[in-house]
């Protein structure tokens, strides 16, 4: 099976890089895209949520993204994001205790909704991808 290379790039630098990936699933702001080696070229927003690898083997990793952007190319893929965190690195307490803060700011009265809603999602996309641990 043909490989496609991924990198994951936030304001402070490469923080996945995989160049032998089977299949990347990306959650696209107009759904759920899969790609592989061959792919036509493309650039899509990506919306908060989980970044899926599968490796030689079945191996997967998920990568928790917040809000960015995904070009691709038939041999690369390189994801453009402001934070992103594997599986494994994720402070599972710190993501409940922000989970906690945004519900919380949600419900306050003088609050911008959109920012705290944004929070929210962003606290249950880590918890969701902390499990995959």
């Amino acid at each position: 099976m043909n490989k496609i290379a991924l990198d994951i790039v936030t304001p402070n630098g490469s923080v996945y890089s995989e160049h032998e990936a089977e299949l990347v699933v990306l959650q696209t702001e107009s759904g759920e895209m899969g790609v592989m080696a061959g792919h036509i070229p493309t650039v899509a927003p990506l919306k908060i949520g989980a970044v899926r690898v599968t490796r030689s083997g079945n191996d997967k990793d998920h990568i928790a993204v917040t809000e960015g952007f995904a070009e691709i190319r038939p041999e690369k893929v390189t994801i453009l994001v402001q934070s992103a965190e594997q599986a494994d690195e994720i402070d599972i307490e710190r993501a409940k205790a922000s989970l906690l803060r945004a519900e919380e700011r949600i419900k306050s009265e003088n609050v911008d909704f959109h920012r705290a809603e944004r929070a929210l999602h962003r606290a249950l996309n880590r918890l969701e991808v902390a499990k995959y641990r």
